[in-house]
């Protein structure tokens, strides 16, 4: 028994030898990366990063080295090398690289999670997937487990084909199927098929928040949000923050301030007119609000963000 769990360790070090050395080459800079594998995006950090506010999307995130700690309402998340996150839901989140360095940077990648494609694969699976346990984590929209070594042999196969481009457009449909599987068959698996199960509540929230994602900047109705999601008021409360760990109006909020925050920076509109832009009544409601979540005022954050951006494209050149 002894000899089986050192191969298996063994094997698990020299796949994660491979990715690094994969994503090490594919992502040669800090920064994202997008790749010629529909869905399959690349981030590298070369040093710690502070607290970031963004925005996740439904996906299944890897890290292959280094760690990061992810904080969402009242939960955080800290996860390190070959461990991996679902997340079944639009979610605002802060970020944070935890280790990170030159010598050994923070590589990571995510797959982009499609409901069609998870609820075929578990009409395919005909009832064999695991079932259902009794957690009190288990409506979180963000969950974490270790990779396998099933997991960590599909993954390798998938980074590879970044390496013969001529073999993407056959194989790694397949391989991203495979990989969704093995996801669906861990312990996440029960997580994330509340999310694809029509007539679960969690699925019905889901909905709810793709409409609040979509329509941020429409006044806040959780009437009318309940009556299209098929639930009472008090019943979508109560299971929207076991989903997102915040009420529909922090939910909103945030999701608010991200993209005023993102108008700033991108677009140049100055802050009144970023405010207006997604919902805000008042331009110095939406100041205090700003400042008290990304920790400054508008205009001192976006030219301090200005600033760091600058200085990564010089020390690019």
């Amino acid at each position: 028994m002894p000899g089986v769990m050192q191969s298996q360790a063994g094997d698990s070090t020299s796949a994660q030898q491979q990715m690094v050395r994969i994503l090490s080459q594919q992502a040669p800079r800090p920064g994202v990366h997008e790749t010629a594998i529909e869905g399959l995006v690349l981030s590298r950090h070369d040093a710690p990063k502070d607290c970031e506010p963004c925005t996740y999307t439904p996906a299944l995130g890897f890290v292959i080295q280094g760690s990061k700690s992810v904080q969402l309402g009242d939960k955080e998340l800290v996860y390190g090398p070959l461990t991996y996150v679902a997340c079944s839901v639009h979610l605002p989140v802060r970020a944070r690289i935890v280790k990170a360095s030159q010598e050994n940077p923070y590589l990571s990648f995510k797959i982009e999670l499609d409901p069609q494609e998870i609820t075929e694969l578990i009409l395919e699976s005909k009832g064999q997937l695991p079932q259902e346990e009794s957690c009190s984590e288990l409506a979180c929209g963000l969950c974490m487990a270790q990779m396998d070594n099933a997991m960590q042999v599909a993954i390798t196969r998938l980074l590879s084909l970044l390496e013969s481009p001529a073999d993407i457009p056959v194989l790694a449909p397949l391989v991203r199927r495979e990989i969704l599987y093995r996801a669906l068959n861990s312990e996440l698996g029960p997580r994330i098929r509340k999310f694809a199960a029509a007539d679960s509540q969690a699925n019905r929230v889901s909905q709810v928040i793709t409409t609040l994602h979509n329509s941020y900047t429409q006044p806040l109705r959780i009437s009318e949000l309940a009556e299209a999601a098929n639930m009472s008021e008090s019943s979508l409360f109560h299971t929207f923050k076991k989903v997102t760990r915040m009420s529909p109006l922090q939910f909103q909020k945030k999701l608010r301030l991200h993209e005023a925050r993102h108008l700033m920076l991108v677009e140049g509109l100055d802050a009144a007119s970023a405010s207006y832009r997604v919902g805000y009544e008042s331009p110095s409601q939406f100041s205090r609000e700003y400042s008290r979540m990304f920790g400054a005022p508008p205009r001192t954050d976006v030219s301090k963000l200005r600033s760091v951006n600058t200085e990564m494209e010089t020390m690019r050149v």
